[in-house]
């Protein structure tokens, strides 16, 4: 089995790098030469990636995993960089499972669907905006970005007024060119805030879900900022980009976008479609066999680190039929873009119902919506660790 480095560069923005496609073609799964010249293995299959995914010996903590990305995008070297406490995306069972408890019943599909009507004001407020200023915009800034921020900023309890300073940090954090003093400064500022809003918190109870996680008494303070961090972040850094990427998508591919304006019975499966076409984790997730494994006939030995291509495995033709192509009529259930096993994405649900709200309403409110720019001029974030676009200008 001869050796591949872990490919990024795209011949087309909406595609998996070209190298990878054929990757899959060949074999869904490869030796694979990481940063500090340890052999470790890349997955661009469906099944082999679920079964990796699934599997109780594979760990995703920080510790026992080699460098996994080229040296330029390594800011997290074990040396320099802890993973705070409370940052319980990066742990295996039963740390894990302790903080994953406590958070499950506050994502569960009966809440995302009382948020709903808060979650259509706020897209109705950015499009009032949007349609006061008589275009061009840029959708990100206008209506992509504040949707989540403004959403998870209400769920978590912390003050909207405040969100500048973190979300210049979060891009700092997920740019695969910075640098490590930079990295580990932005988030010594964003802990620093949210450390202070839980004590302020602690003072005067809100009934939010920090609020909540307080009132258990099950975590300490630098718990609770480790996962307003992980929650924070995540919470509008993805659907952020999704709503992004995705309306980049649909200017596209004009057939596709008047399917999700006009016909409301496609929005559902038109999600799941976007989710799994786009596919925004584009680096990783990446995993540590504990022990031996046998994955689809290879041994992958302990110690070895595994590399899931996430976009390629999401258009794997054995579970995908024409999986290059954009359908939002395609029953898409099955993805992998929120993961799968312990670590599948707590969120999700909350970033389903953004985007089941945040795109029918955009492109109905502006039915001649369309790129201000070509194409081309588009500015994509292949510098990021979850992909997108930069800028949308667009007009209508």
């Amino acid at each position: 089995m001869s050796e591949v480095t872990y490919p990024t560069a795209r011949q087309r923005p909406l595609d998996p790098p070209d190298e990878v496609t054929r990757l899959r073609q060949q074999a869904p799964m490869h030796r694979m030469r990481y940063a500090d010249g340890h052999l470790g293995w890349l997955v661009t299959g469906y099944s082999a990636a679920r079964a990796v995914l699934a599997h109780p010996h594979f760990s995703n903590r920080p510790e026992t995993m080699h460098p996994p990305i080229p040296a330029r995008m390594r800011f997290t070297e074990k040396q320099e960089f802890r993973m705070p406490p409370g940052f319980f995306l990066r742990m295996d069972a039963p740390e894990h499972t302790r903080y994953r408890k406590l958070l499950t019943g506050q994502f569960t599909v009966r809440r995302m669907k009382m948020l709903e009507p808060r979650i259509a004001e706020i897209a109705d407020a950015c499009l009032d905006e949007m349609a006061a200023s008589g275009g061009p915009v840029d959708l990100v800034q206008a209506f992509a970005l504040p949707i989540p921020s403004l959403v998870i900023c209400e769920l978590l309890g912390v003050p909207y007024e405040d969100r500048a300073q973190f979300q210049q940090d979060s891009k700092i954090l997920v740019n695969l060119e910075t640098k490590a003093d930079d990295a580990i400064a932005a988030l010594g500022r964003v802990m620093a805030y949210l450390y202070g809003l839980i004590g302020r918190k602690r003072k005067e109870p809100a009934d939010d879900l920090l609020g909540g996680l307080i009132e258990s008494g099950e975590l300490d303070d630098d718990e609770l900022t480790g996962v307003a961090f992980l929650l924070l972040v995540a919470g509008h850094e993805t659907t952020a980009n999704m709503l992004g990427l995705g309306t980049y998508a649909l200017l596209t591919n004009p057939d596709q976008l008047a399917a999700m304006r006009d016909d409301p019975s496609v929005v559902d499966n038109g999600v799941e479609e976007l989710l799994r076409y786009l596919t925004i984790i584009h680096l990783g997730p990446f995993r540590t066999a504990l022990e031996d494994v046998e994955i689809e006939g290879n041994l992958i030995k302990t110690g070895e680190t595994v590399g899931i291509h996430l976009p390629t495995v999401n258009r794997d033709p054995s579970r995908f039929a024409d999986g290059d192509a954009l359908d939002v009529t395609r029953p898409a259930g099955g993805h992998l873009t929120f993961g799968h096993g312990i670590h599948q994405c707590l969120g999700q649900q909350l970033a389903r119902a953004e985007m089941r709200i945040g795109y029918p309403a955009l492109l109905r409110r502006f039915p001649g919506l369309r790129l201000a720019v070509t194409p081309e001029e588009v500015p994509m974030r292949s510098d990021m660790s979850i992909y997108g676009v930069h800028r949308l200008p667009v007009t209508w």
